[in-house]
């Protein structure tokens, strides 16, 4: 598989990351849109599979040097929300986030561990995405009040707790307010519209091709897959929106489908 390293060594590294929904925003006042029981029981199927395993096999093959012998995937699914765009734009009732995938941890024999993502591919459809190092999903999600839910900012790679009236920080590479403190709604989109609504699609700074939208794309190693699915996975991280500067604080590689 292609692998997109992401190195968190303290230095300032260009981060590439979409706005696009992966399901549609919720009517005014309806706050985020939660999957179903039977969405998140597909999600955990569908990360069970051996072509998932086998991507799986492929981050621990590539970022750990590891062949285990026995990949045990958990069975619980993470609903992992990202930054919806027409919140940014501040169109009036769009919820903060809207649902990107499922995340379902994955732990080697080892005691290794990674994150195998989960995306909705039409109704009631799920397909296995992605795998990323580490499980942070996991770990940031059992820190959720009840009632709430993860919130990813990518651009910063930040990770929130939301719930309806505000967001807390709990992590971010680039913090944008404290950890811990409790953001309004009202002031958190005031935030993402002011570091944002400049760069969405259609926007002056994409078609001015804003920095980062002419970085090179590193070659993809051989994997059998056809450069078409890889390039495609590429392409759609960077054309949702524009790209800034993070501070990276540890490394996380992702293994695309």
């Amino acid at each position: 598989m292609n692998t997109i390293c992401r190195k968190f060594a303290g230095c300032l590294a260009v981060a590439v990351a979409t706005l696009l929904p992966a399901t549609p925003p919720a009517a005014a006042g309806e706050g985020v849109v939660p999957p179903s029981d039977g969405d998140l029981a597909a999600a955990v199927r569908v990360a069970g599979r051996p072509d998932a395993i086998g991507l799986v096999r492929s981050n621990f093959r590539q970022v750990a040097q590891l062949e285990p012998q026995r990949i045990t995937m958990g069975e619980k699914g993470i609903p992992v929300y990202t930054l919806n765009p027409d919140f940014v734009r501040g169109i009036a009732g769009a919820p903060a986030g809207v649902l990107r995938s499922v995340a379902v941890t994955a732990t080697a024999d080892s005691g290794q561990k990674a994150t195998l993502q989960a995306m909705p591919e039409g109704a009631g459809k799920w397909v296995a995405a992605s795998v990323f190092s580490g499980n942070d999903e996991e770990t940031l999600s059992a820190r959720l009040k009840p009632g709430s839910v993860l919130l990813n900012e990518p651009q910063i790679n930040g990770w929130y707790e939301l719930v309806p009236d505000g967001v807390v920080l709990l992590r971010a590479s680039l913090p944008q307010s404290p950890v811990g403190q409790f953001v309004p709604l009202s002031e958190y989109q005031r935030e993402v519209h002011g570091r944002y609504a400049d760069k969405l699609p259609g926007s002056d700074y994409q078609r001015d091709r804003g920095i980062g939208f002419t970085q090179a794309v590193p070659p993809p190693v051989d994997t059998g897959l056809p450069v078409a699915i890889v390039a495609g996975l590429i392409a759609a991280g960077v054309a949702g929106v524009g790209v800034v500067l993070v501070v990276v604080w540890r490394k996380r590689r992702l293994t695309p489908r």
